[in-house]
């Protein structure tokens, strides 16, 4: 009851705001009718993208749904689901839509939680939105064990790699992004597998966007996932510690440089120092005398208190405020919205 509520309000605070869809397709032929079917008022367009589908999605939903508010986008090669997701955000942007929404076409994500999503960017308290599957933990036991084990590992090093540690859920699909950021972010380097919505994450961490967390369930039935896990494992890996090297290195050394740069510089040093002078000193035959343990030591213990109190620091950098009212004027449409 307390949905249907919301989502009502939504409705009417959303008459003036463009609001997009996009849903990415491969092998989702027997769920996308019923997804499209969910979309609710609040949204103006639905771009269905056909990443090369072999299952024919673009003629099997242009054949069968009468909904004037889906438009559908073919690839002719396949891109991946981050490069299908950025050629609808790309459609979107050019016909001048003020919010994109991603979800998938395979039923997992509720477009019911639609309106939840969009209503913290139409009042300026979030740039990005995004779900988190792991906030009721009573959601939790129909999710595969192996997903579980996945998103515990990549969170960590998502909250790493792009600056927010107030997050969970980065690999979450489920997004909604204020249309004045997407159109600052170099959309053209986001990865175009897997990895893309914590690469678009990165990319927003960057321009300090301010990102919400927004509670939802997923719904997990007998759909096939096309993501590979142990091949994907290692790439997503590699690809965290490239954007928390890239991340660092942006905000503390070259866009800025404060006291928590020369934490960072100072424990890495002293740590640096400590294990080679300890190694060249300890490998003897002889036990080390106290005066060389004592020169390994400190530095290590220094520079590791150094390193605790950057991280600290790095905690703490989190954007809090928005900055999409400050990037441009956002669109707005007269029209109706379309049906549901």
């Amino acid at each position: 009851m307390k949905r249907t509520k919301m989502y009502t309000s939504a409705e009417k605070m959303n008459a003036s705001t463009r609001i997009a869809v996009v849903i990415p397709c491969y092998r989702v032929r027997d769920h996308i009718l019923q997804v499209l079917s969910k979309v609710g008022n609040c949204v103006q367009v639905i771009y269905v993208v056909d990443d090369k589908c072999p299952d024919n999605t673009r003629h099997f939903v242009l054949e069968r749904t009468a909904d004037p508010r889906v438009k559908v986008i073919f690839n002719e090669v396949n891109h991946g689901v981050g490069g299908a997701v950025m050629k609808g955000i790309a459609a979107a942007l050019r016909d001048g839509m003020a919010i994109v929404v991603k979800i998938d076409g395979d039923g997992q994500m509720d477009p019911a939680y639609i309106p939840h999503f969009v209503m913290p960017i139409i009042e300026e308290k979030a740039d990005f939105t995004k779900g988190n599957r792991f906030f009721y933990p009573e959601h939790l036991k129909a999710m595969p064990a192996i997903r579980l084990f996945g998103n515990a590992v990549l969170s960590f090093l998502a909250k790493a790699s792009t600056g927010y540690w107030n997050i969970f859920d980065p690999t979450n699909g489920y997004i909604a992004v204020d249309a004045r950021l997407l159109k600052v972010l170099p959309l053209d380097k986001i990865d175009k597998r897997y990895f893309f919505e914590t690469d678009l994450l990165f990319r927003a961490g960057l321009m300090r966007a301010k990102i919400l967390d927004i509670p939802m369930q997923a719904h997990y039935a007998r759909e096939t996932s096309n993501l590979k896990i142990h091949r994907e494992m290692v790439r997503f890996i590699g690809l965290h510690l490239l954007n928390f090297t890239k991340r660092i290195y942006y905000s503390y050394f070259l866009r800025d440089f404060n006291v928590a740069s020369l934490e960072l510089f100072v424990g890495l040093v002293l740590i640096g120092f400590g294990t080679i002078y300890g190694l060249a000193h300890w490998g003897g035959e002889e036990p080390a005398v106290p005066g060389i343990v004592m020169i390994s030591a400190l530095p290590l213990l220094a520079g590791i208190m150094s390193l605790l109190s950057f991280v600290n620091f790095d905690v703490q950098q989190v954007p809090r405020e928005t900055i999409s009212s400050r990037l441009g004027v956002r669109e707005h449409s007269t029209a109706k919205p379309g049906p549901a």
